[in-house]
């Protein structure tokens, strides 16, 4: 089984991926053909995240999905980024504690 940290830093990596991938979205809105991008996340056996960067299955743009994405993009990343801090802090106690 993975580590904490290493659980919450898939997840800082999967949100990181689903941000960069809707803020490319928002920014090519006006280009011609192009095909929106989204992203796949499926669990590890073993604890975390995988991320995939697929071409939407719908044409055209869906400006709202893509800031709505980044929203809960955030959200997550801040998320896991505390779950980080609190098993480092954890892990910093009990070193201390058996010192």
């Amino acid at each position: 089984m993975s580590s904490i940290s290493n659980i919450a830093l898939s997840g800082m990596k999967a949100a990181q991926v689903q941000l960069d991938t809707s803020a490319g979205n928002v920014a090519n809105l006006q280009t011609g053909g192009y095909r929106r991008r989204e992203v796949q996340q499926s669990t590890q056996t073993d604890g975390g995240v995988t991320t995939k960067v697929v071409a939407s299955a719908e044409q055209g743009p869906a400006l709202e999905t893509d800031l709505v994405n980044q929203l809960q993009a955030k959200n997550a990343f801040l998320a896991n980024l505390a779950v980080f801090k609190t098993s480092n802090a954890m892990t910093g106690a009990l070193l201390d504690k058996k010192a």
